[in-house]
């Protein structure tokens, strides 16, 4: 069997068990005061659908537009309904998208439809009560490197009239962002095989100075993305002089981290200072 083959069918098999453990996920959590609005096409070009999440009678409310992890291979929108209902239950109209997953896109794929993503947000955000001025990027894992990407390498907001400044902040949990050597041999097919195409993929590489404010979120016990990618990318940001918030969680993985973000803060209070970080940055200009 090749390895892309077989890549694909552990991708398959994974999924099945996520795909298992998401739906107990959902059907835990609450949807009270929240409004449900699925199955949205922002890109019928390619036929890309993406979820919005809002609270009840919401005016003028923020938006995060959230972008899942799977390395990039696997997952849907419809396993992280949990994580738009406990956002928009806090008040924050919530857009968790697809996006192309390897092996039908690489990585100017992935960043295309999220800045499409991005783009049919602000534009819609107000058909749902949110401001599209007060516009949050959010991911985690590999999703963390899209939203950051979005937020730090300006030619993809570019390409659908937008810059990194009309964003009022991203927000990383468990981002990667600073990833070479590839572990994985896989990615070089994703990212590139020279140093050049590789450097495209770092976040870090990008951080000049003009970006939105930054929350990074990480638990200390990841094994799966380095604690010390977010330290690095913190400390590009204030070399910088860029706003930006690390919160490190003792005793919490990867997984762990993402799970936080439901209704039961056992491990860390991700979903707190995710929304206090929201809170209390204002809306772009």
């Amino acid at each position: 069997m090749s390895l892309r083959a077989f890549i694909l069918l552990f991708v398959v098999l994974l999924g099945g068990c996520k795909s298992a453990f998401f739906g107990a996920m959902n059907a835990r959590q609450s949807t009270d005061g929240v409004v449900a609005h699925r199955d949205l096409v922002y890109d019928r070009a390619l036929n890309i659908a993406l979820d919005v999440y809002a609270p009840a009678q919401a005016t003028h409310a923020p938006v995060v537009v959230y972008f899942y992890g799977g390395s990039w291979m696997s997952g849907k929108r419809q396993w992280f309904r949990w994580v738009g209902e406990a956002l928009a239950a806090r008040g924050i109209v919530t857009i968790v998208a697809d996006v192309r997953l390897w092996p039908d896109a690489r990585q100017d794929g992935f960043l295309h439809d999220g800045a499409e993503a991005v783009r049919w947000a602000h534009d819609h955000a107000g058909e749902f009560g949110g401001d599209p001025r007060d516009e949050f990027v959010m991911g985690h894992s590999s999703g963390g490197q899209i939203a950051a990407m979005l937020a730090v390498d300006k030619q993809w907001l570019a390409a659908v009239d937008m810059r990194p400044r009309d964003l009022a902040g991203f927000i990383g949990v468990a981002g990667t962002y600073d990833f070479i050597p590839f572990d994985e041999p896989e990615f070089a097919d994703i990212f590139g095989h020279t140093p050049a195409e590789q450097a495209r993929s770092q976040p870090i590489n990008f951080v000049d100075g003009d970006e939105p404010p930054a929350l990074l979120l990480q638990g200390e016990k990841d094994t799966i993305v380095s604690p010390a990618e977010a330290v690095a990318f913190e400390g590009r940001y204030r070399q910088q002089g860029e706003p930006v918030e690390l919160k490190l969680y003792p005793a919490v993985g990867h997984e762990g981290l993402l799970l936080a973000l439901g209704p039961r803060q056992r491990s860390a209070p991700v979903l707190n200072d995710t929304v206090d970080f929201i809170r209390r940055h204002p809306a772009a200009r």
